[in-house]
């Protein structure tokens, strides 16, 4: 729940977004609540008071009713306070009837649509939920309350399947291949999992094979040191399927469990990536015909809907096996990893909205629902 509450907090720029829509979208087409009735006012003081109704003859009293038979078991008595609605039973609480609303109609299927897209869900997304939250409710007259929590809902639906860890297998060492553009939280996304995986009692090595970026190197070395994990480097320039090799051997030798491989990010000549990788990818499989057994696509939440084209470009180039996104905090955009789970349908392992170590954590669907839409828990 810590960090459900720091996504939450974190992911205020994405869910005041969406809240914010849903907000105008029910003030500007909704009902306003019901004004009660008011009373008439109480006579002033000294005023005549109203002359008192006249008696009735007291009727003699009825007989006594014949006894009611016992209530069946389950059933409510008279005094017994009502049960919420449906839709109270659904949400944990009855809905406020004060509350303003507004009729799902195509209308505001269609604003819902837009807000999303905004969001940056893209489009095909964006119609495949507000589809279901229409699904048999049109007509129906919802709070906003009710629509953040159908939109969760929806939302929960697309990324549930696609919510997973990253698969440990038996083998040692198994091989990570780490992929992304530059800037995208690449280093320090491998610095903190081999940080969790090595607090969780594996043994890591980490290889800095962006061997171009002086500044990645240095990065991965600082987060080896904090957490005890060896970086192997080469100098500046170095042939990184070589550094590969060498690591995996080194990995072989010593029985790690994890080696995790950093590789270079720059999209401006796809050309000479895609051999760089294929090189890194044939040179590891000399050694393990298996490796690399994962291969992790991190994508900069801020991108918006670029990530949805880096994925296909990387998945062209390497063989993904899972992504991971980093940079939810501080965007507006986080609506971009629905329409990753709506189209792609990879296993999305971990998130991130910050730079401490536990800033990384497990993809939970819900929470980040509930976090995007500003639902209530």
């Amino acid at each position: 729940m810590a960090f459900f509450r720091k996504l939450k907090e974190r992911m205020f720029k994405s869910s005041s977004k969406i809240e914010e829509g849903i907000d105008a979208l029910v003030a500007e087409g909704g009902d306003a609540p019901p004004v009660p009735e008011e009373l008439p006012p109480p006579p002033a003081p000294g005023a005549d008071a109203p002359a008192p109704p006249p008696e009735v003859p007291a009727r003699p009293a009825d007989p006594a009713p014949p006894s009611a038979p016992p209530e069946a078991p389950g059933s409510r008595g008279a005094d017994a306070p009502a049960r919420p609605g449906l839709w109270g039973r659904l949400t944990g609480r009855a809905a406020d009837p004060a509350a303003p609303r507004r009729v799902l109609d195509d209308e505001m299927l269609e604003e819902l649509e837009d807000l999303l897209i905004q969001a940056d869900m893209g489009v095909e997304t964006a119609t495949r939920i507000t589809a279901g939250m229409a699904e048999g409710r049109m007509g129906r007259r919802l709070s906003v309350p009710e629509i953040k929590a159908l939109l969760a809902d929806e939302v929960t639906r697309v990324m549930e399947p696609v919510a997973r860890p990253m698969p440990l297998y038996a083998s040692r060492p198994q091989v990570v291949l780490v992929v992304g553009v530059n800037g995208s939280g690449k280093t320090t996304t491998i610095g903190k999992l081999a940080a969790q995986f090595r607090g969780a009692g594996k043994s890591v090595i980490i290889a800095a094979g962006d061997t171009f970026r002086a500044a990645a190197v240095e990065q991965l070395q600082i987060w080896g040191e904090r957490a005890g994990v060896p970086v192997m480097t080469a100098p500046e320039g170095s042939d990184p399927a070589s550094l590969a090799h060498d690591a995996l051997a080194r990995a072989q030798a010593e029985g790690a469990d994890l080696l995790m491989i950093d590789t270079a990010g720059r999209l401006q000549n796809r050309a000479d990536l895609m051999a760089e990788l294929e090189k890194i990818v044939r040179v590891l499989r000399k050694k393990d015909p298996d490796a690399p057994h994962n291969t992790l696509l991190v994508l900069d939440a801020t991108t918006g809907q670029n990530a949805l084209s880096q994925v296909e470009t990387f998945r062209k180039m390497a063989d993904v096996s899972g992504l991971v996104m980093t940079k939810l905090d501080g965007t507006a955009r986080g609506g971009v990893l629905v329409a990753l789970a709506d189209r792609f349908g990879l296993p999305i392992h971990a998130i991130g909205v910050g730079e401490q170590i536990d800033d990384l954590q497990p993809f939970d669907p819900e929470e980040f629902a509930r976090a995007l839409t500003g639902a209530e828990g």
